[in-house]
């Protein structure tokens, strides 16, 4: 067992990411920091070093136990690392989660008939005037044709 570790192997292996090229993305990206550096993929870990995590709308922190480049059980996982996340942080994901629609992300499906309704119940039709007594007639509409 070796006392260091690169630091994408030890995120997939922690399993803090699902795939070892998603933890080279978020490296890359800049999401990943160990005691406040920006590092690469292929940096090595020690123990006692704290790796900070970003997934929005949160930043993780976890501090290393154990250095390992093939992934473990779930079960072992208190063995591997200790999360020292701030307690303000799952207060901002709680936040988020109870925001509901207003921050939807794009991609992530067609709103519910609920969030529809609560949609159409936050812009009024009859506040951008669709409910006027006078209707358009064919001769208006020619007019401004000219």
């Amino acid at each position: 067992m070796a006392d260091i570790a690169r630091i994408d192997k030890w995120l997939w292996a922690a399993r803090i990411f699902k795939t070892r090229s998603i933890a080279v993305d978020a490296i890359k990206n800049g999401r990943v920091t160990i005691n406040g550096v920006q590092v690469k993929p292929s940096h090595t870990i020690k123990v006692g070093e704290v790796v900070h995590v970003k997934k929005p709308p949160i930043t993780y922190s976890f501090k290393v136990l154990k250095t390992i480049e093939q992934r473990v059980g779930a079960k072992l996982l208190p063995e591997i690392y200790e999360n020292v996340t701030d307690k303000k942080q799952y207060e901002l994901l709680e936040m988020s989660r109870i925001s509901g629609f207003v921050n939807r992300a794009r991609g992530t499906g067609r709103p519910t008939k609920k969030d529809r309704r609560a949609l159409d119940a936050f812009v009024d039709p009859a506040l951008f005037g669709f409910d006027d007594e006078e209707a358009w007639d064919d001769d208006d509409l020619e007019d401004e044709k000219e």
